[in-house]
């Protein structure tokens, strides 16, 4: 009897104990406060979780349901950071391999959103990084086939433009019309610039270049696919034939930009019917296309019965541009100097720069790697200072990559800087991940408050391609594994909270600074793109929840300093994305 009595107290206090886990697991909400890559993980990579807030101890991997746990696991210690007042835990299921769909939960806190753990988790996000192009395309309608609920009108052609009077020359006088169409939009207004596209197309070139067999296979659904040539490259030469018509045939000078002469409001392209014009010729235009044309060379050399004659067309482009670039080496774009002297006035994107060394020496890369010319070699150079990873106007690394990346083709002459440039790298990305460890986000990107500035997200994915280009010079597995981090970070693993691609993650931008999305009257905006990312500068004056430097974003329209997209941060989410599948 007694037995009996005890065994069935043990049941109650069983199901009691029961009842209340149940209870307490029914208690769990979504929790924005854990961050973590937002689409998931490889087997056997490093897997984090960012908790924000220190009152929590422990966390567990469960179902999302939350109905079965899988791994429990201990937060680390706080982590603090030198701008910030919110402190952070880490939590580590590395060790988790185990594929499936998960959440990470902290018990008192909530959950997380869900993310997989598979093999080619990011392949969706590298294919939808490089369509993004696609869908800027301009010249051309999208159809439903390949554009979905996107689709929309072509728009204007550029097949007539005018030569700004600030372009004039003797055979191309002002108000000539020439015909440029084609290439990308290039943020979110309707302008089209070559330095711009210079930065984008080299990144992309350098994408195929370094991981061909992977790109040689993906399949975009473009309306190029089926072709015997890759999407990726189908896609690029939209924009490299575009770039080709802003070189005037005369003299190998390169326009600045084809514009508007005011940004457009926000419609969709078919309505942007504004004058189009090509203003002012100049040096780093003429370098960028240079330096493109010569790198596109290459790759277009295996593919020259799908294309006759194009690779030799772009290396006349290249030696032109090189030719007019040298005689006029410091012919800088000063758009409110230019405004000054000539009408109409242009209030769009300057893309203005002040140094054109970095763009001579990727330049002279480019057409060495290319030509074995002596005289490309001489112009090389080894940057002065320390050494910066690219923007639009910091392009000198583009060089290296490229120069390193041909090494065993290169004549002995070049082998001494080569090996300088490698080794410079190399130092440059053991720095970078030296202190990851303190980190409150545990990613490269990040370290210091100097990284958050307009377009912080494309710093954080050139870091990730220079950390892919020291581990393919070192065989350093760690440089390989940040990389992955800083993927991370643009997928979720961050102070906001935000997936920062669209139409990829759980919390994703629905609002970004982006004509079409904003006017084609489709909820969820054009997919694919990168958000800028936090800049605490502010430039817009939108109302920001937060003026800390990792949180110094919003999701609205109105913000063009941290949520517009560009050309630019796309190319390298490509590069860092595909290269990190190919690596798999």
């Amino acid at each position: 009897m007694r037995f009996h009595i005890s065994s069935h107290r043990g049941v109650v206090l069983l199901l009691m104990v029961f009842m209340i886990s149940c209870a307490s697991e029914a208690q769990e909400k979504l929790s924005e406060n854990i961050r973590t890559n937002q689409i998931g993980f490889y087997p056997p990579a490093q897997k984090i979780a960012v908790v924000a807030g220190e009152a929590y101890s422990e966390f567990y991997i469960a179902s999302p349901d939350l109905k079965q746990k899988y791994f429990s696991g201990k937060l680390s210690d706080v982590k603090r950071s030198a701008f910030s007042p919110k402190p952070t835990r880490l939590a580590d299921f590395s060790a988790f391999k185990t594929p499936g769909r998960f959440v990470v939960v902290i018990p008192g806190l909530g959950y997380s959103y869900p993310f997989e753990i598979r093999e080619k988790i990011h392949e969706g996000v590298a294919k939808a990084s490089i369509k993004a192009f696609y869908y800027q395309r301009f010249s051309m309608a999208l159809t439903p086939q390949y554009a979905g609920q996107w689709s929309r009108a072509s728009g204007p052609t550029h097949r007539e433009v005018i030569v700004h009077p600030s372009a004039a020359t003797e055979k191309r006088p002002a108000g000539t019309v020439i015909s440029s169409p084609r290439g990308w939009i290039d943020a979110g207004d309707y302008n089209k610039y070559i330095v711009n596209s210079g930065i984008t197309t080299g990144t992309l070139l350098s994408a195929y270049e370094d991981f061909p067999a992977y790109f040689d296979t993906l399949k975009l659904a473009i309306p190029e696919s089926g072709n015997d040539v890759p999407d990726v490259l189908d896609e690029i030469l939209w924009n490299l034939r575009w770039m080709l018509t802003m070189q005037d045939p005369a003299d190998g000078g390169v326009y600045h930009k084809c514009t508007n002469a005011r940004f457009d409001p926000m419609v969709m392209p078919d309505q942007a019917t504004t004058p189009r014009y090509v203003v002012q010729k100049g040096t780093a235009a003429a370098l960028n296309l240079a330096a493109v044309s010569a790198q596109a060379v290459r790759v277009l050399r295996k593919f020259e019965r799908q294309f006759p004659g194009l690779a030799d067309s772009c290396l006349r482009a290249a030696q032109h541009a090189w030719k007019w670039a040298q005689k006029n080496p410091d012919v800088k774009y000063d758009q409110n100097k230019m405004n000054e002297a000539f009408d109409p006035d242009v209030t769009t994107g300057a893309y203005g720069d002040r140094d054109f060394s970095d763009e001579f020496s990727w330049a002279a890369a480019e057409l060495y790697a290319t030509t074995k010319d002596a005289q490309y070699r001489n112009a090389i150079g080894l940057s002065p200072g320390a050494l910066l990873v690219p923007t639009w106007n910091q392009v000198r690394l583009l060089g290296y990559y490229t120069l390193i990346r041909h090494e065993k083709q290169l004549p002995a002459e070049a082998q001494p800087v080569v090996a300088e440039m490698k080794q410079r790298i190399v130092q440059f990305a053991g720095d970078m991940i030296k202190d990851v460890g303190s980190h409150p986000y545990h990613t490269v990107m990040g370290s210091t408050p100097k990284d958050f500035v307009w377009g912080s997200n494309a710093v954080a994915a050139n870091q990730g391609i220079l950390l892919i280009q020291a581990y393919r010079i070192s065989g350093d597995k760690r440089y390989a594994d940040h990389a992955l981090s800083n993927l991370d970070y643009l997928l979720g693993r961050n102070a906001t909270g935000y997936s920062f691609v669209t139409g990829h993650g759980s919390k994703t931008p629905m609002h970004p600074h982006h004509r079409p999305s904003e006017a084609d009257g489709v909820t969820a905006p054009v997919p694919g793109l990168l958000a800028g990312g936090p800049n605490p500068g502010m430039q817009d004056k939108c109302a920001y929840p937060s003026s800390i430097p990792d949180e110094a974003y919003i999701d609205d329209v109105c913000s063009y300093a941290s949520n517009e997209v560009a050309i630019n941060w796309n190319a390298p989410l490509v590069y860092l994305v595909c290269g990190i599948e190919a690596m798999r």
